[in-house]
């Protein structure tokens, strides 16, 4: 139960985060947080994780926004991406030294933890089946972690910055006539504050054997429509 209760705080129905309203962070509990994810023994090669900063509200601009890892004996800048994610690093000698993960912000704008999404391919070209496994994967995780059930693989969502020129398209591998997708203004992950990226909806009821979705460029992100 309290494994239970630790985990609901931790993680979000559709991806986790915490709700820590400060301009400095625990490396000891998002180190807490960041484990569940290494320790997650089932199925995950299509996932990744990362500690992610998400505004609390549109305004809160992520320009200039950057993340330290500060200790007694080391001092780290982690570079963020353009959706607020770092590459977590795991360290014994941080964890011992119970340092700190300082943000160049006033206190309470962002919100941390950790977030799950699909694995981006620098080939652009995404089997459905592939797709469908992910999503799957995404949500057996979600489950894990105690996150309110019930919800179903709808589709997947791919998300560029606002003024790229991206294209998707479902194919067939084999070749012949492609469809393209329609790019709609939204955010990159379902239930963020912030929107204005171009967002391309994929939904499974479209899936067909020997479909692809092909990319021209690699997005920022793929999330998984749980509905």
């Amino acid at each position: 139960m309290l494994r239970f209760l630790l985990l609901l705080l931790a993680f979000a129905p559709a991806c986790a985060w915490s709700q820590q309203a400060s301009d400095w962070i625990s490396y000891r509990d998002a180190y807490r947080q960041m484990i569940w994810f290494e320790k997650y023994g089932k199925p995950k090669q299509f996932l990744q994780n990362h500690l992610r900063l998400r505004p609390r509200d549109a305004g809160a601009s992520m320009d200039g926004l950057r993340l330290t890892l500060n200790s007694k004996t080391a001092h780290l800048d982690l570079p963020l991406d353009a959706l607020g994610r770092a590459v977590f690093p795991f360290s014994k000698a941080a964890y011992d030294d119970n340092a700190e993960l300082e943000l160049n912000r006033k206190p309470g704008q962002f919100s941390h933890g950790p977030w799950v999404s699909i694995v981006t391919r620098a080939d652009g070209v995404y089997a459905v089946a592939d797709l469908l496994t992910a999503c799957e994967q995404m949500a057996a995780y979600l489950r894990y972690t105690g996150a309110p059930g019930g919800k179903s693989c709808a589709g997947v969502q791919f998300a560029y910055a606002k003024g790229e020129a991206a294209q998707v398209r479902v194919a067939r591998s084999g070749g012949g006539g492609a469809l393209a997708l329609a790019a709609v203004d939204g955010p990159a992950f379902p239930g963020d504050a912030v929107t204005g990226f171009r967002v391309f909806v994929y939904r499974f009821a479209l899936f067909a054997d020997g479909v692809q979705v092909v990319t021209s460029s690699t997005p920022l992100a793929i999330a998984a429509l749980l509905e």
